[in-house]
């Protein structure tokens, strides 16, 4: 219990320290995210500008990559992706939804010794590519795509 308790304590100490460092404006809200938020990418309305931005073109296809969606997607509100690296030294993982208006969804960076795997939940406007860019260690970009088609749009459709 103690190990528990000393594990909230050094936690809400952190925050707390952020939060007032932040009420006296030593820094600003959008500071604490600046360093991991793109606009460029985010703000792209394609995917090769999306990878681009992100400094991942020239990405080579590859099946060590595993993308499991549905082939038919009923509501596009809710498409559920999983994804799977076996690209030896996978440092992060991006998804982009080609036909999406806004097609960079995120990038999820994977710890050194854990499993490369995503689940997420995205919004897809209308049949697509669901297209997976893996950054390696080896400093090379490696990629994977898998069609989707939409019944019912998700974004606005």
């Amino acid at each position: 219990m103690n190990g528990l308790r000393r594990s909230f304590l050094k936690r809400t100490t952190g925050l707390g320290t952020l939060v007032a460092a932040v009420a006296i404006g030593a820094i600003k809200p959008a500071d604490v995210l600046a360093a991991s938020r793109n606009d460029a990418a985010f703000k792209a309305t394609s995917s090769p500008d999306a990878i681009k931005a992100l400094g991942m073109s020239g990405a080579t296809n590859s099946t060590a990559i595993a993308i499991r969606a549905p082939d038919i997607a009923e509501n596009g509100a809710v498409v559920p992706i999983d994804i799977t690296s076996n690209v030896p030294g996978t440092q992060s993982i991006s998804l982009f939804v080609d036909n999406n208006p806004f097609p960079y969804v995120g990038t999820f960076d994977v710890a050194k010794g854990s499993e490369p795997y995503v689940h997420v939940r995205i919004k897809m406007g209308k049949s697509s590519d669901v297209r997976v860019v893996v950054a390696a260690a080896d400093g090379k970009y490696y990629q994977a795509a898998k069609e989707v088609k939409v019944t019912i749009g998700g974004c606005g459709g």
